[in-house]
């Protein structure tokens, strides 16, 4: 039905809605693991925050896993690239994330200030490195990740761990830890009441102007960085080859589609006025204003990246025509086509069964419902 440039397009575009939906759902729930210390002050009200995300952080990381699996699928060069350049980040991440099942269910098994507190511990941990290294990964996206290709395919990564951390990715990392605090913050604003919910508009106010403070001086910031631009090589219809294309890195170039597509700075005004309407809405002790407002910054921020980004998934600064992009990394048409339609029938259904599930636990969470143990789980 689909040509194989128009698959190749629509996948990259899948991927991007996978992504977003990964921060709209286990964003939050993140987030609120981030601010467990800083909200809850006793053990009744970290209960409270556990108990507002406990029927849904599981079934949120399904987002997470589907767009793993989805890259794996489209463009396995870049999965394989990836994931051995990236492999102490990742397991960072994996580690971190193992803090979550067991800390949910382990914490308030024992009734000791101790163990409970190790496991809130746990939680924060949870939270925070994800968050911080998801978008630590992103930012060395516009730097280039040092790797080359020899002329079997095979790729060789030359970095380091310690590499990742340079200012420019750290600070991509803030961003990123910024939105997600700034979503679990508003989230928090729709489901807790009293002082719980004051704390929540007080993070809010302050996370929404971090996150826009910190996305302009990122954008100008890349203005000034060697972006990667291709002058020649196979174009999306054509057959996948890495290896044949030339590109060449200029500053500035990660701005090219803005200039080319204007409509896009549109993406650009999202953002702020997402971080604008989270702080109105702290401001003003609105929820849902507030989490309208950090879900359209946050998917913003993702848009910006990607189609700063689009062609390229992984630019090589080693060798820069071995850079991976979606016309040559990609897979077979025929796989992009089945997937496609498997993800055209599933991701309707995932949407629909998590939107029924947020409704039927829809309200706030309160000190004396969780006190009275009441459909509480944590």
């Amino acid at each position: 039905m689909f040509d194989y440039g128009t698959l190749k397009e629509l996948w990259w575009g899948l991927v991007v809605v996978l992504l977003s939906g990964f921060f709209i759902t286990d964003g939050f729930d993140m987030g609120v693991g981030f601010l467990l210390p800083w909200i809850g002050k006793s053990d009744i009200e970290r209960r409270v925050l556990l108990n507002s995300v406990g029927p849904h952080w599981e079934g949120n990381q399904v987002w997470f896993i589907t767009a793993g699996g989805a890259l794996f699928a489209a463009w396995p060069i870049v999965y394989a690239t990836a994931f051995s350049g990236f492999y102490v980040a990742m397991l960072l991440v994996l580690w971190a994330l193992f803090f979550r099942p067991v800390g949910f269910d382990y914490r308030s098994k024992i009734e000791n200030p101790s163990w409970r507190t190790f496991w809130d511990g746990g939680l924060f941990i949870g939270g925070t490195v994800p968050a911080m290294i998801f978008g630590v990964a992103f930012g060395n996206l516009f730097i280039g990740v040092p790797f080359r290709l020899d002329n079997s395919m095979r790729s060789f990564y030359e970095g380091t761990f310690w590499g990742l951390l340079n200012p420019f990715g750290l600070a991509s990392g803030a961003l990123s830890l910024s939105m997600i605090a700034l979503h679990g913050g508003a989230y928090l604003l729709v489901r807790t009441e009293s002082v719980l919910q004051k704390r929540a508009a007080k993070a809010v106010t302050c996370l929404s102007l971090l996150t826009g403070l910190l996305y302009a001086a990122i954008g100008v910031w890349v203005t000034r960085i060697p972006g990667y631009r291709i002058i020649s090589g196979p174009g999306p219809q054509d057959m996948p080859n890495p290896l044949a294309k030339t590109v060449v890195r200029e500053q500035g170039a990660w701005l090219n589609n803005f200039h080319a597509h204007p409509d896009l700075w549109g993406i650009v005004i999202t953002v702020f006025l997402g971080t604008f309407l989270a702080f109105l809405g702290g401001w003003l002790k609105s929820g849902r204003l507030a989490f309208t407002g950090s879900t359209l910054a946050g998917v913003g921020v993702i848009l910006t990246a990607s189609v700063s980004l689009f062609p390229f998934i992984l630019p090589s600064s080693l060798d820069p025509g071995a850079s991976l992009t979606a016309w040559d990394a990609v897979s077979s048409r025929l796989t992009l086509q089945i997937m496609f339609w498997a993800t055209l029938i599933l991701t309707p259904i995932t949407i629909i069964y998590t939107s029924w599930a947020y409704w039927v636990l829809r309200g706030p969470v309160t000190i004396e419902s969780v006190s009275r143990e009441e459909h509480t789980l944590y």
